[in-house]
């Protein structure tokens, strides 16, 4: 197989170019090289996306391109240079705009323009939307992956890692919502692993990237064991949460994973069976937890925990 991942040195398609060179495939990294090196065994392919495609890249012989751009123009310029290539593109769950519900509808309209999400951060899902249209109508064929929440090791937001860390410090933790809200995860090395089988079997089709919803305590059960973890939860609701001024899902004063209810029932409850079907294997939170011990975390601080822990004990 002739791969060529457009990035390469972050994350997720960092992941998916170490397991292609592991596979013994031959593989070539696209992207500028500033956000850290290819893996060894790849190719670097310097180009900066703003810019256009070099040479080496519209003549490559590609059989199979794996693209994570959010960007529209990004999209279609990569994709007129390589049609005939079986395009595998990340998109997201953020396509969908009901996110009460884990459908996969509706879709947000498309946003065909860039546009900086630092400005706007709701035009994410619409801009996804317009990057799987250009795939979709420009390759020869395609699939659509959409994954919901990526962790794992090299997780660069500590959204799933600050509970294998905090679970480890034990004692008293602060366990937000309610133990039976349905929350779901995928590890990194599940989804390269698909994408990578979808790119050698040529699958085309739109799938649900996601892991196995399950319930919140269920899953920081599977975490503790990961960690072999002896903490006590105290489940506080989410009234009391957002009253203490305690955020949601992630940064700082956050507490990880948390989505209000029920406005976000659907988003981390999406159905994995088609993607499974399609081959995606996936191993469960206990199996994913120890590889994020050293992740970087910005969430609520051990101070901040304690002190919405007392309010909750003092409530009455």
């Amino acid at each position: 197989m002739n791969l060529l991942v457009l990035g390469g040195t972050r994350f997720l398609s960092r992941e998916t170019a170490v397991q292609a060179v592991a596979r013994g495939w031959d593989v070539t990294c696209a992207c500028r090289g500033e956000s850290g090196t290819v893996p060894d065994g790849a190719t670097h392919l310097p180009w900066d996306r703003a810019d256009e495609p070099p040479a080496a890249l519209v003549d490559g012989d590609w059989d199979a391109v794996v693209d994570v751009t959010r960007l529209p123009s990004q999209a279609r310029t990569a994709v007129a240079a390589g049609p005939g290539a079986h395009w595998v593109f990340v998109s997201t769950v953020s396509v969908y705009t009901d996110n009460s519900s884990p459908a996969m509808e509706p879709l947000a309209d498309p946003i065909t323009e860039d546009v900086d999400l630092a400005v706007d951060p709701e035009a994410y899902g619409g801009m996804k939307v317009a990057c799987e249209q250009v795939v979709q109508e420009l390759a020869t064929s395609s699939v659509i992956a959409r994954p919901g929440l990526i962790v794992g090791p090299g997780d660069p937001t500590g959204r799933f890692a600050y509970w294998p860390q905090r679970l480890a410090r034990g004692g008293e933790v602060l366990a937000p919502g309610r133990p039976d809200d349905v929350v779901q995860v995928i590890d990194v090395r599940d989804l390269a692993t698909w994408l990578l089988d979808l790119a050698e079997s040529r699958t085309t089709g739109v799938f649900d990237a996601v892991g196995t919803a399950m319930p919140f305590g269920e899953m920081l059960a599977g975490i503790a064991e990961g960690v072999g973890a002896d903490a006590r939860l105290t489940w506080v609701d989410q009234d009391f949460l957002e009253a203490h001024d305690v955020a949601p899902w992630a940064g700082e004063g956050s507490l990880p994973l948390w989505l209000p209810r029920p406005e976000y029932d659907g988003m981390l409850a999406h159905d994995p069976s088609p993607a499974v079907a399609a081959g995606l294997r996936l191993r469960t939170p206990a199996e994913t937890a120890p590889g994020c011990l050293d992740s970087p975390v910005t969430a609520l601080t051990p101070e901040r925990e304690a002190e919405v822990l007392a309010a909750w004990h003092a409530r009455t």
